[in-house]
């Protein structure tokens, strides 16, 4: 197979170092090579943080380029569409309905943009999922992450159940049951898969 690119965007405190462990222990379970990398912004103060998983039968390096994503994980819609241009023109993007205003919203120096699942949804193939709500009627607002790692997991591929065994070995053991039912819930939220980066 040839190397297959996942992006990872979000929030600090978001969970995305989390999320890229998952997906990255998912691969070398499945049998691939691996490489991952993380760049944080300020995270300590809501900075944006972006990961990198690559995976294929030899990865040579750990950085996406620019329009070479085939999925585009986005825990924020901000951070979705600060991040668009990563994503292949066939490429996916699956976000979470959700805002958080970055410190130059908050001080008044900048406007939150109006519209950025249209503006995404024009772009490219985007899954929006209000994670953040299904999270909290869990009653476990802090697993939203593998929530919306269930819905993308039908665009990143892998079986289902490999995935909820992957989760079980990399998540905090007091957390495993709660992270599997958000993985399930996400994965209820998205329909038929669909053939990417041919």
């Amino acid at each position: 197979m040839s190397v297959k690119n996942i992006m990872i965007v979000g929030v600090g405190g978001q969970g995305t170092l989390l999320t890229s462990r998952i997906l990255g222990n998912l691969a070398i379970h499945t049998g691939f090579d691996v490489k991952l990398s993380e760049v944080h912004g300020m995270a300590q103060r809501g900075g944006s943080v972006v990961t990198f998983v690559r995976y294929g039968e030899q990865v040579a390096e750990p950085i996406v380029e620019e329009g070479c994503a085939d999925v585009l994980i986005a825990f924020e819609r901000l951070e979705a569409l600060r991040y668009l241009h990563f994503l292949k023109k066939d490429g996916v993007v699956i976000v979470n309905d959700w805002r958080i205003d970055p410190i130059t919203v908050v001080t008044g120096t900048a406007q939150y943009p109006e519209g950025i699942l249209d503006t995404l949804r024009a772009a490219r193939k985007t899954v929006a999922v209000k994670a953040t709500e299904k999270s909290m009627e869990m009653g476990a607002p802090k697993a939203f992450n593998v929530v919306v790692l269930g819905a993308a997991a039908r665009y990143v591929g892998f079986e289902k159940e490999d995935w909820l065994k992957v989760i079980e070995q990399t998540v905090p053991p007091k957390t495993v049951e709660v992270n599997r039912r958000a993985f399930e819930e996400g994965y209820r939220m998205e329909g038929s898969p669909e053939s990417l980066c041919r």
